[in-house]
């Protein structure tokens, strides 16, 4: 019996092409508005899972994130902004996407279909029990998130499952199901649209929560982002200002001799 998939499921409005276009945007908003509150029933898996991330990473423990497209994509954009927002060291949370670094502009055709591809990937990260291994898939179904949620889970690894259709294939291979049903999409099966929408969310959740948890955050302040453009330095200075009583230079000369507001704040009060 074929798995039924709500994220192929015909949309709820038709004739597409017809309409003029402020009614497709009031439309695609009013499809739009359901996604948080799909993303809302799932929070008490989400904290679970995050709970879980925590103490690994407390422990050296890694997370990964892998995918196929849109999926893979939104996985591997969550991993990047982790160092340069809360001043993580590359390499603790990683996003995997099938078919590699050219499958993010362009689809890699079969990639998604390999059902060993997936764990071999995490293997050249030389993946162990200590890491977390979140699967990305909006219809829950694709072999090569299954494949290497199956393995990880031989390998007593933990493993969780983010997709928009209950009880999929991926969810039995997860420890921690995540199951954010936002229905059809407003294009009949094109996931990239509210499906992706909880997905980003979900994964701004879990990220975030667990940097906060781990100290990545002071107050509600990104005091660990890197300093990599005037933008972000003039944000570092105007927090050590607010935090320190500093007039600007000099509060711009300890932030650039320190690299980041946290070490910068830690220096100063050291000295005193």
């Amino acid at each position: 019996m074929a798995f039924d998939k709500i994220t192929e499921k015909s949309s709820l409005y038709n004739d597409l092409e017809q309409k003029p276009i402020s009614e497709i945007l009031k439309d695609i908003n009013n499809e739009d508005q359901k996604v948080a509150l799909a993303v809302q029933k799932v929070i008490p898996q989400i904290e679970l899972l995050v709970a879980q991330i925590v103490s690994r990473m407390k422990q050296g423990g890694r997370l990964f994130y892998i995918g196929a497209g849109t999926s893979g994509r939104l996985g591997v954009l969550d991993a990047s902004e982790i160092p340069p927002t809360f001043g993580m060291p590359s390499g603790f949370v990683v996003g995997i996407i099938a078919g590699g670094e050219p499958a993010l502009r362009n689809p890699v055709e079969g990639a998604e279909d390999d059902l060993f591809a997936g764990w071999k990937a995490l293997q050249e990260h030389q993946i162990n029990n200590k890491d977390i291994v979140i699967g990305i898939a909006a219809s829950g179904t694709t072999p090569y998130v299954e494949g290497a949620l199956h393995k990880s889970r031989e390998n007593g690894i933990l493993t969780a499952s983010i997709s928009a259709n209950p009880e999929s294939p991926i969810s039995k291979e997860a420890d921690i199901a995540i199951e954010a049903v936002v229905g059809p999409e407003y294009v009949t099966g094109s996931s990239r649209m509210k499906s992706g929408t909880a997905q980003k969310m979900i994964l701004n959740m879990i990220s975030t929560t667990t940097m906060i948890q781990l100290g990545r955050v002071k107050g509600n302040r990104m005091v660990n982002m890197q300093l990599s453009n005037a933008k972000l330095v003039d944000r570092g200075i105007r927090m050590l200002i607010e935090e320190l009583g500093l007039e600007y230079e000099q509060a711009k000369k300890l932030l650039l001799l320190h690299g980041s507001v946290k070490k910068a704040i830690d220096a100063y009060r050291n000295e005193k």
